[in-house]
């Protein structure tokens, strides 16, 4: 009988669950979030950059409130469970979670990933979730964009299509 698979898409309480397991395995949790809605390839190059910070990678994903309220009312353009599924199937993604404010600042309190990565757009002084990161010991690491590679300019170009 094969053994059951286990979600990768989990809400946060049990995700602190799962963090505290790989932490007993001394593992290296790596954290980094955003919208991403229309997955791209420099969505794919922050991700896999993150995952080889260390043993496992938990991306967040804004709920559609709060990806509306981020990006506009004609965003998401994939609803938060697509997002997710598509997310945790790829490669470099351990776990997801899903949440509903506009900064990660209660899920990196809820779990205190050793690691919090975030895009090259992101400097110390203009991430809200620095103060909460240095608090607990972690360490933040900013990943270079790749340029010309962001969901707004995919959709401004279909637009003009």
């Amino acid at each position: 009988m094969p053994e059951k698979e286990i979600s990768r898409i989990l809400p946060l309480n049990k995700l602190k669950e799962t963090v505290a397991n790989c932490r007993r395995q001394n593992k290296v949790i790596v954290t980094t979030n955003g919208c991403f809605d229309i997955l791209h390839s420099g969505h794919l190059h922050l991700l896999n950059s993150a995952k080889a910070l260390g043993d496992i990678l938990i991306v967040g994903i804004n709920s559609d409130n709060s990806t509306k309220k981020l990006k506009g009312p004609d965003r998401p353009l994939v609803n938060e469970k697509e997002r997710a599924e598509i997310l945790a199937n790829l490669r470099a993604v351990d776990f997801v979670t899903i949440f509903d404010d506009d900064t990660a600042i209660e899920l990196l309190k809820a779990i205190k990933p050793d690691i919090y990565v975030k895009g090259g757009d992101y400097n110390p002084d203009n991430l809200p979730e620095a103060p909460i990161v240095s608090s607990f010991g972690g360490t933040i690491k900013f990943i270079e964009l790749s340029p010309g590679k962001s969901s707004t300019g995919l959709i401004d170009k279909i637009k003009t299509l």
